[in-house]
């Protein structure tokens, strides 16, 4: 019989045919590729949660511990194990502690605290070092970037993804001999953005992007790997606003 496959333009000899095992596998990866990230956020979230618990329910005194209190109301054979109460209760002492520190006693006994630590010197810098992470990370500031950029650098001709800061300002705005206006930016280090160079670049120099910071910030940490949706480059021009018009 004639080989019809043969005259078929289409036809692969050496293509392999799906089987049900390849379909199953496929499936199996698309699925842990949906379950590993939900397990793994929600493993980590249990496994933080039973840490703080761990932690901070020794340090409750044992009338008001949420085990001595169940067998209070229900009785002394009644055990039970709420996950998540010492998270509650370090909420609650950690709101308690910020409110107190805002007030002026609680100002002053900080810097009363701070003072006799100042005299230890391992325990001064262990201290001043954690101070300084923690009010990077947590604190309430309304100083953000505001859009990003890019700039050339470290030459003409090469490009790089940086954040604008604010338009130059003080003794370095008088200090820098120039006509056109400089804006601050900042340019981070891939792949830890938390390090980089502070640039004081001509206005007329930076290019403005339409995407977010978190996507510029994204595509920085990836080095490259991951880009944001692309969008309508926006009609209008992108006007950073000089020292002059931030007065007006």
């Amino acid at each position: 019989m004639p080989d019809h496959n043969r005259h078929d333009p289409h036809h692969d000899p050496h293509r392999r045919r799906a089987t049900p095992l390849a379909g199953l596998r496929g499936s199996f990866l698309t699925g842990l590729v949906v379950i590993a990230p939900i397990g793994l956020t929600v493993w980590l979230i249990w496994t933080v949660v039973g840490w703080v618990d761990g932690f901070v329910l020794p340090f409750v005194p044992d009338y008001y511990h949420p085990e001595t209190m169940v067998k209070r109301w229900f009785g002394e054979d009644t055990n039970i194990n709420i996950r998540g109460l010492g998270v509650i209760f370090f909420l609650v002492f950690t709101v308690v502690v910020g409110w107190i520190a805002k007030g002026l006693i609680g100002r002053s006994f900080i810097a009363w605290g701070e003072s006799l630590v100042d005299r230890m010197p391992i325990v001064r810098s262990i201290y001043n070092g954690l101070k300084q992470i923690a009010e990077t990370v947590f604190a309430q500031s309304d100083t953000t970037f505001d859009k990003a950029c890019l700039v050339e650098y470290p030459r003409k001709g090469i490009w790089a993804v940086a954040f604008v800061s604010t338009t130059t300002k003080g003794e370095v705005d008088k200090r820098i001999p120039r006509e056109e206006p400089l804006i601050s930016v900042f340019l981070p280090t891939t792949p830890n953005p938390t390090s980089g160079f502070l640039l004081f670049v001509p206005r007329e120099d930076v290019i403005l992007l339409d995407m977010s910071v978190e996507d510029a910030a994204k595509l920085v940490i990836s080095a490259g790997l991951v880009y944001p949706n692309e969008k309508t480059p926006s009609a209008a021009p992108k006007v950073i606003p000089t020292r002059e018009t931030e007065d007006a």
